[in-house]
């Protein structure tokens, strides 16, 4: 099976790719269009801000074949939000697969950004098959997806939002399952047995 890591700077790889060989996936890392193209499985990293990831795929023209694929692609982290309409961070405009404004957060008490782990409930796909409701995952990002019709995983910190979301072909997951222990593994590996 081809499974695709998404190249471009403000990706996570090098976590993925380990995650990935503990369950036996070994993964290439590419921003080839052809290649992605070609893939089975399609992972899309993120770490970073949005306004700069998002002007490094449109280099490339990752922005514009994402959107026509057909296979399963999961986008972790930054790379969830990339895959929403438009993000408040640096007013940008991203790839647009979901349906949602990526909003900041705002607290008076609350530090920003979350960093730490959290749990996530109301688990609504076979992403989470054999994952215990309220399992911890680690999670770092100052902004969210709001709760809406593609909500497959809620987790509360301030406001409850989207801490996974899922439209067709596409999978996407606020928090960082390749550093989320044995339980971000299981969720890696039910992308790949998708």
């Amino acid at each position: 099976m081809k499974t695709i890591i998404i190249k471009y700077p403000s990706g996570n790889i090098q976590s993925v790719i380990f995650s990935l060989e503990r369950i036996g996936v070994k993964a290439i890392v590419t921003n080839s269009i052809e290649s992605i193209q070609n893939a089975e499985k399609i992972i899309l990293p993120g770490v970073g801000e949005a306004n700069f990831a998002m002007k490094s795929l449109k280099e490339k023209k990752i922005d514009i074949i994402l959107p026509k694929l057909k296979q399963p692609v999961l986008g972790i982290c930054l790379g969830m939000q990339l895959l929403c309409k438009y993000s408040e961070e640096s007013n940008t405009k991203c790839i647009g697969i979901f349906d949602s404004t990526v909003k900041k957060f705002k607290s008076n008490n609350e530090k920003i950004p979350q960093i730490g782990w959290n749990t996530i409930f109301n688990l609504k796909s076979s992403l989470f098959n054999n994952i215990p409701n309220k399992s911890y995952q680690y999670f770092i990002h100052g902004y969210y997806v709001p709760l809406g019709l593609e909500t497959i995983a809620e987790t509360k910190y301030i406001i409850n939002y989207s801490s996974a979301i899922h439209k067709n072909n596409f999978y996407a997951v606020q928090f960082h399952p390749e550093k989320s222990s044995f339980v971000g593994h299981k969720i890696l590996e039910n992308f790949i047995n998708l």
